[in-house]
């Protein structure tokens, strides 16, 4: 909770019953970088099918039979900027993707960090008219992104 109240906005914070929640539901899919002082970032995904994405505050859907791994929240403190332990734990979890064979993994872009995700290797998809609403859920500008892992 430290982190993300670091690492976000105002409108962006997600109460400790969602996370705990999320954190029950896709265990296997969230990393956690540490430092001298402790927790420093973490990164938070699940099991899901492509093209299907999860609101502010909304729950993980883990999908029974996934093609893509949805990264939800990467949260990096300000403490460790410029070390390189967002994009590593972008790593780890690709890693993870590309050994269950997933396809593709897939995110939402807030807070102008489009950049960053591009230099990740993903790129701005124009999400299903079912899903873009959730869109709707993130303050300011929000953009849908995905990679391809594998045909």
């Amino acid at each position: 909770m430290v982190v993300q109240s670091e690492a976000y906005g105002d409108g962006f914070i997600e109460n400790i019953e969602v996370i705990a929640a999320r954190l029950e539901a896709a265990p296997d899919t969230a990393w956690v970088a540490e430092d001298r002082t402790g927790v420093c970032a973490y990164l938070v995904g699940y099991p899901s099918l492509d093209g299907r994405m999860t609101a502010l505050g909304g729950a993980f859907s883990v999908a029974g039979e996934p093609d893509c791994l949805y990264l939800h929240d990467l949260a990096v403190s300000p403490r460790v900027a410029g070390r390189r332990v967002g994009p590593s734990l972008v790593h780890m979890a690709l890693a993870f993707a590309q050994a269950v064979r997933f396809t593709s993994s897939s995110l939402v872009s807030v807070q102008a960090s489009k950049a960053f995700w591009q230099r990740q290797g993903y790129g701005v998809v124009s999400p299903d008219p079912q899903e873009s609403a959730k869109l709707d859920s993130y303050p300011g500008a929000a953009v849908y992104m995905a990679r391809r892992l594998r045909s």
